[in-house]
């Protein structure tokens, strides 16, 4: 009759109270009768005989119906439970008291290696095979804990895995979005810089970008000249502006003679059939070509 009562028991704390009151007074009956009843020894959480079932944990003796989760207060019984400054928690308020927390969904993190989950001890076999137990990764970064599939980066959701990562402000990029969204640009191709880079134009080029916008030369020397923002050789920047000799091809970068809407070098302002210097007012253009007034007569006329 004691081993039934006490399998029954694990109720709210009012029954267990009316069931400890029920032992004491079976226990004082059978005294009287003078039937004595064997103790187990002392229950831990209500310090009275075990005159039944003793279970057997953290040290100590305990009524099966008395240990219990110091949170929830549920029974432990059979079950695993975790032990925390000499105090039993059931699985589940372990993790919520105690374990580290995901930065992301900010739910618990139930370790590859927590503290070893216990089983109370019987006399006899413990009863049914016990829950099983799912034990999660816990990565740390960024000075925090996370759960593994939930360290992704912030701009694409990539999970890193065993991949590295970039930081900014506090947040995890990948590699590709890292450079896309706050590496500096080139200048020519936009696209990221992340080695060797020139500065020009108030901007910075990979090297191999940094041409003439028209010729697409690197420049010789290293010297170039500047339109609108853009770089470009010593040809194609007096072509941009006007200032190629139409007499040889080549730039205008000193004195410098108009006719017809074209420019010369002084030298090269001759007559296309004599190829004698021409003077203002004394030259005809025929076609795209100048002629001293004898040339032209003679030819044209």
């Amino acid at each position: 009759q004691l081993t039934a009562v006490g399998q029954g028991a694990g109720g709210p704390e009012e029954p267990r109270s009316s069931l400890d009151n029920m032992l004491g007074s079976l226990t004082q009956d059978l005294q009287e009768l003078g039937i004595t009843a064997a103790s187990a020894g002392i229950c831990t959480a209500c310090c009275k005989p075990i005159a039944g079932k003793v279970l057997t944990a953290l040290g100590k003796t305990w009524h099966p119906e008395h240990f219990a989760c110091a949170c929830c207060g549920q029974e432990l019984g059979g079950r695993p439970f975790f032990e925390r400054s000499g105090q039993a928690y059931c699985e589940e308020d372990y993790h919520q008291a105690f374990s580290p927390r995901c930065a992301y969904c900010a739910s618990p993190i139930r370790e590859v290696r927590p503290p070893r989950p216990s089983l109370p001890r019987y006399p006899v076999p413990p009863p049914a095979a016990s829950p099983h137990l799912f034990w999660q990764k816990v990565l740390t970064a960024l000075d925090q804990t996370w759960h593994p599939e939930h360290f992704f980066c912030a701009h694409c959701g990539k999970v890193f895995g065993d991949d590295s990562f970039h930081e900014r402000s506090g947040k995890p990029y990948c590699h590709q979005d890292f450079l896309a969204m706050f590496a500096p640009k080139c200048q020519g191709c936009e696209r990221p810089v992340t080695d060797n880079y020139l500065s020009a134009l108030q901007g910075i080029w990979h090297p191999e970008c940094f041409v003439c916008t028209e010729c697409l030369r690197s420049f010789a020397g290293g010297s170039f000249f500047e339109l609108e923002g853009q770089p470009y050789c010593e040809l194609h920047f007096h072509q941009r502006q006007g200032s190629i000799c139409h007499g040889c091809g080549h730039p205008v970068t000193g004195r410098c003679i108009t006719a017809a809407g074209r420019k010369y070098h002084p030298e090269h302002f001759i007559c296309a059939y004599c190829l004698g210097q021409l003077q203002k007012g004394t030259i005809r253009e025929h076609g795209d070509k100048m002629y001293c007034h004898i040339c032209h007569n003679k030819l044209f006329l």
